[in-house]
């Protein structure tokens, strides 16, 4: 189950100059540096000499081409694909290419795929319950009594995630959209110090898709996001700072509008 496993530690707002809560370093403000990260899959370059920031509570946004690396790029942070050269630091001493997936969960990153994984025939308020972060030897099953800090906590994630109204529905009832919220919901429950989020409008009405940006955007600060996106419009609405790859680099940084403007960035994936 994917949303379990790619969940992670690590709480509250992070800030430079002090070690956040789950151990995790970032005394520079720095959350993620990815240095000169080559990835190749049978003689083809996924990511070439790969370089990348991101600050503690930042929202990065990262475009480019099919093919250009973004899946890959995930998947290096996440422990699922190995560089071939590079180092990936989770803070200023966490070298993720040394770790499991598992242990790079346990760490503090969360990962949510473009199809949402949720348990189907639970209800909105099981789902929470069941991924949030406790001793499973001593809740060994999920009608084991919750405290009340626990019920506010859920009830609190459930206001965030917009379904409020929603926590004794089953799951697989729910919308796409919503479906898509409550996945993301089941992450923060495990107190994510960084999330990655993979084309997480794809599918979504209009009205899901800005309620989506809302969510992200009350998210920026508490968490650290990444997310990949092809909804150029969505971008526009949530993007600070945006990354375009092209063949496995970057190829330009900096605010959308500098971005959209680049020649090269045209060039290659907006067009004119």
């Amino acid at each position: 189950m994917s949303a379990m496993v790619h969940a992670g530690l690590g709480t509250g707002e992070s800030s430079p100059g002090r070690i956040a809560a789950g151990g995790l370093d970032l005394t520079h403000g720095t959350v993620l540096y990815l240095d000169d990260i080559s990835v190749s899959f049978d003689g083809f370059k996924a990511l070439d000499k790969l370089s990348l920031t991101i600050d503690a509570g930042e929202l990065r946004c990262v475009i480019g081409p099919n093919g250009a690396g973004k899946t890959t790029m995930m998947d290096v942070i996440t422990g699922k694909t190995r560089p071939d050269a590079g180092t990936v630091f989770f803070g200023q001493t966490i070298d993720l290419t040394h770790l499991t997936e598992a242990e790079i969960a346990q760490a503090g990153v969360g990962r949510k795929f473009q199809k949402p994984t949720i348990f189907e025939h639970h209800t909105v308020f099981e789902n929470l319950e069941l991924s949030m972060k406790a001793d499973k030897r001593v809740r060994k099953t999920l009608f084991a009594k919750l405290s009340s800090e626990e019920r506010d906590r859920i009830a609190a994630m459930l206001a965030r995630i917009g379904l409020a109204g929603d926590a004794g529905r089953i799951a697989g009832l729910l919308s796409h959209g919503q479906k898509q919220w409550l996945e993301i919901g089941m992450l923060l429950m495990q107190e994510p110090q960084l999330l990655l989020l993979d084309e997480p409008v794809a599918g979504m009405s209009d009205e899901e898709t800005e309620k989506t940006a809302e969510l992200f955007l009350s998210l920026a600060g508490r968490h650290s996001l990444v997310v990949v996106e092809h909804d150029m419009a969505f971008i526009e609405k949530i993007a600070r700072k945006v990354t375009v790859l092209h063949e496995g680099s970057v190829i330009a940084e900096g605010p959308m509008e500098q971005v959209q403007n680049d020649p090269r960035v045209i060039e290659v994936y907006l067009g004119r």
